[in-house]
Formats: C-alpha cells, sequence, structure tokens
C-alpha cells in the first residue's frame, strides 16, 4: 500500500485512518511496556542480545571521541545503555538522547536499575516524548542514529527517515534493527507458523495481552524487504546505505550516512 498517497495504514493485517494509527501502536506498547523486554528474550531465544550487539558493532564508534547518539523509539533504553558501555570500553563518551511516543516504554526504562545506575554514573540518559515523523530536535544535531524494531511501527516511514537524516550531522551514522523476511520460502513458512502459533499465546501469558502480540507478529510480516526498505533509506538521502540479514532472515541490519 502506498502510505503516502491513501488516507488509510496498516495497523497488522488491518486498515486504519491514517490519524488513528499512532493511537493504536500507543495502546500495544503502553500494554506491554512492563514485560516488553522479557518478551524479547522469549520470542527471540535470546538471539535479540545478538543482534543488538551486532547493531552496536554497526555504529563503528570510535576511540576517545565524545558522541551524540539518538535513540528513536528506544524507550526502555536498551540501545542507549549498550551504546554507552561500548563507547566507556573505547575510552569515549555518549550522550544517549532516547525519543519515544510511549510515556509508558519510557517509564519502564527510567525504572531499570542498570539505567538508574548509569545516569547517576554519567548523567548521560536523557527521555523524551516525540514521534519519528517529527523529532524535537534541531538540524544537524547527532552523530549517531539507531532505531531498533520501531520503524515498522511509525505512520511515515518516509517523513521518519527523512528526519532521521535532518537531525544527523554531516558523518553521521544510521542504524537501524529491523525484523526482515527469511529467502526460503519454506523457512518463512516454517517461521510464519512459530509467530503467529505462539508468540500471541505467549504474549497472552506472560504479559496479559494477546492482541498486542498478534499486531506485532502481523506488523512483522507487513515490513518489506530487506532490499525494499534499503531502496527507501536511498531514497531519503543515506549514502553507502546497506543491509545485513541476522539469523537468515528474521532479522535485518539497515545501515548508511549522512554525507
Amino acid at each position: 500500500m502506498d502510505e503516502t498517497a491513501s488516507d488509510k495504514v496498516d495497523f497488522g493485517f488491518r486498515e486504519v485512518a491514517r490519524d488513528d494509527k499512532q493511537g493504536l501502536v500507543r495502546g500495544v506498547f503502553d500494554a506491554v511496556a512492563d514485560k516488553y523486554d522479557v518478551m524479547n528474550d522469549l520470542m527471540s531465544g535470546g538471539l535479540h542480545r545478538v543482534w543488538k550487539a551486532r547493531m552496536i558493532d554497526a555504529l563503528h564508534i570510535r576511540p576517545r571521541t565524545h558522541l551524540q547518539l539518538i535513540d528513536v523509539a528506544g524507550g526502555t533504553g536498551d540501545i542507549a545503555l549498550r551504546a554507552l558501555a561500548r563507547a566507556a570500553k573505547l575510552g569515549s563518551t555518549l550522550d544517549a538522547h532516547i525519543i519515544d511516543a510511549n510515556a509508558e516504554m519510557m517509564r519502564a526504562g527510567r525504572a531499570r536499575p542498570d539505567i538508574k545506575k548509569a545516569a547517576q554514573k554519567a548523567g548521560r540518559f536523557h527521555f523524551t516524548t516525540g514521534i519519528a515523523e517529527a523529532l524535537p530536535l534541531p538540524d544537524a544535531s547527532a552523530d549517531l542514529l539507531t532505531i531498533a524494531f520501531g520503524i515498522r511501527n511509525v505512520t511515515d516511514r518516509a517523513a521518519a527517515l527523512a528526519q532521521a537524516h535532518r537531525v544527523l550531522r554531516p558523518g553521521g551514522r544510521f542504524v537501524c534493527l529491523e525484523f526482515s523476511h527469511m529467502p526460503s520460502a519454506l523457512l518463512q513458512k516454517a517461521y510464519d507458523a512459530y509467530s503467529f502459533t505462539l508468540i500471541p499465546p505467549m504474549g497472552g501469558l506472560v504479559a496479559g495481552e494477546r492482541a498486542a502480540y498478534q499486531y506485532l507478529v502481523e506488523s512483522i510480516r507487513r515490513f518489506p524487504t530487506a532490499e525494499v526498505f534499503l531502496e527507501e533509506l536511498r531514497a531519503a538521502g543515506f549514502a553507502r546505505a546497506e543491509a545485513q540479514t541476522l539469523s537468515g532472515g528474521i532479522a535485518a541490519l539497515h545501515m548508511g550516512w549522512r554525507l
């Protein structure tokens, strides 16, 4: 579906009014915020930790630098915390600015003991309510911009990518981690069977929110292939854009530079 030409957009397998999607997505994450990180471990069998480590590698943090990181849809602070730890190992410092449309997700992030400890030690965590399509930041204000498992939930991907390009400085790095599609139809069928059969009931049992996780697995299937999304990055102006599939295509990293 052409999101720019219609007043309807996808919400999982349903079509909803464009103006309604953000509120519906907010409702999903309001419902699962307290169990979000736990469910990530359960749904992926811990693989999300490996994927996120690869994401941090892809940031190319250099030793002895001071960097501004924007983590979009990063409410629980997981990516920002990992980036801060990597920077510290390299003798670098990093200010992490987490922007999320969902106040409940950010409340869960602020409550994490590891983030509280890191914030007290370094004072480098900032949480701001905002949406990817209208980042509350000045032009060319960030060195790094990340978004993990969030781009598929925005209403207008083209606007979100344009905003990411706008707020990055020349030489800035964009890295997006998102679920993807497997190259083998047989493997994709098996993965779909797992996703639709087990994840919503698991969400119901662990988080008390079967419907929220039904939406989440549907949204994964609606998201374009890595190759198609890579073209969207190029259209937004990102240079040297590349995609790297993870775990046989279950997820993918999408990366580019603002030159």
